[in-house]
């Protein structure tokens, strides 16, 4: 089992980052919260890991801090809930917010995250309260560790790669275009404009 890696970021695309690590290239899915963190490309960053195994892949994803991962673990064991449709609901929600949705029964904020049903968002709450009894409402969110000072950041075409990165996480392309529109200034970063749509999209 791969527990964590670290290595120089050398490729970025919502939710797909290429890690460097001693010369080979390692293919990771991260949630959005994670996206957010990341430096930019050339930088040396460490992320938490979890290997997903099917028989058509091996796929791994990355988490920037171990408790996003631990709810990532949690969510996959949930019946109806794969890899894919994890990383969708630890994108559309900051962990704090998701766990306590899930403690107050809020099914209908659950069911605006791409793939969320009724029925699903249902049986999140059902299976997951009794697991996050324990879980604080964390008031904060552990930083990625960045190994190198954070470069200024160059964003190439920050708009199409946001629309790319909604619709990568379940949203459909006009949906993905309206909520960009909606919120986009000029100078707003890719991450920044995901974070954005999201968390109007998800209200």
């Amino acid at each position: 089992m791969i527990s964590q890696l670290r290595g120089t970021l050398k490729e970025k695309l919502p939710p797909e980052i290429v890690l460097d690590v001693a010369g080979v290239g390692y293919e990771l899915l991260c949630p959005m919260t994670t996206f957010y963190q990341l430096p930019e490309l050339g930088k040396e960053v460490l992320l938490h890991t979890h290997l997903s195994i099917r028989e058509d892949a091996h796929v791994l994803f990355g988490f920037a801090a171990k408790a996003d991962r631990a709810l990532f673990r949690e969510l996959i064991k949930v019946n109806g809930i794969g890899p894919k449709l994890a990383l969708s609901i630890l994108s559309g929600m900051e962990l704090a917010d998701f766990v306590r949705r899930v403690h107050e029964g809020e099914v209908s904020a659950l069911t605006k995250i791409p793939g969320v049903g009724k029925k699903t968002a249902e049986r999140l709450v059902v299976e997951m309260k009794d697991k996050l009894k324990d879980w604080e409402y964390f008031t904060g969110r552990p930083q990625l560790m960045n190994l190198s000072q954070p470069a200024v950041a160059s964003a190439d075409e920050p708009v199409q790669e946001a629309v790319a990165a909604l619709v990568a996480l379940g949203y459909k392309p006009q949906d993905a275009s309206k909520a960009i529109a909606k919120i986009e200034q000029a100078g707003m970063k890719s991450e920044e404009l995901i974070r954005a749509a999201l968390k109007a999209m998800v209200k």
